[in-house]
């Protein structure tokens, strides 16, 4: 009778909880990490900037379309300058001020584009050479920087000519052209 006694009295008393055990108590999910925040790019500096062309291009990230745009309006700068009187003057001047403009409104299109990337905005069809830039750097990029660094430092330093440069600057268009030549051949390979 002693233990219907004891069964009776614990009826109405609730039974110890043991300590609660972390390993099988149900675990929160896992919050998801936050990505990193990206820095967004300002479409109205960036459109800016290009009033030096290329610059803006830079700014957002699009380092070689901005060494492209440079090139090619510093070389119509200089076809303009080396053949007065040719009478295609017309024909580069307006060349020269379209591609100005088309930079400067390129370079806000791909802040815009950037933005809305960094923002995880989809449903926008992307044109080609159009990608958001990666964080890489750029081998072409790295060896024209390093060159010119290094004929800069050797003018200021040793006092070495530059008269040479005013008859083989194409040069480095030509070396331009065959790397983008080679480039695209790898790609398609």
């Amino acid at each position: 009778m002693n233990g219907a006694q004891q069964e009776n009295t614990n009826y109405g008393s609730p039974a110890p909880n043991p300590a609660p055990n972390r390993a099988t108590m149900p675990q929160p999910p896992a919050m998801p990490e936050a990505p990193l925040p990206v820095r967004r790019k300002s479409p109205a500096l960036a459109t800016t900037l290009s009033l030096l062309p290329g610059l803006g291009q830079a700014y957002v990230g699009y380092y070689q379309q901005g060494f492209i745009n440079i090139l090619v309006t510093a070389g119509t700068i200089a076809l303009l300058n080396s053949m007065p009187g040719s009478g295609l003057e017309p024909f580069f001047g307006i060349f020269l001020a379209f591609f100005w403009l088309f930079n400067m409104i390129d370079a806000n299109r791909r802040a815009l584009h950037y933005n809305r990337v960094a923002a995880g905005l989809g449903g926008e069809e992307v044109p080609d050479g159009f990608t958001v830039p990666g964080t890489g750097g750029s081998m072409f990029g790295g060896i024209v920087l390093t060159v010119v660094g290094l004929l800069l430092f050797l003018n200021l330093k040793f006092d070495m000519s530059m008269a040479w440069l005013e008859d083989w600057w194409p040069l480095a268009l030509i070396a331009g052209g065959v790397w983008l030549i080679v480039k695209a051949r790898r790609e398609k390979a």
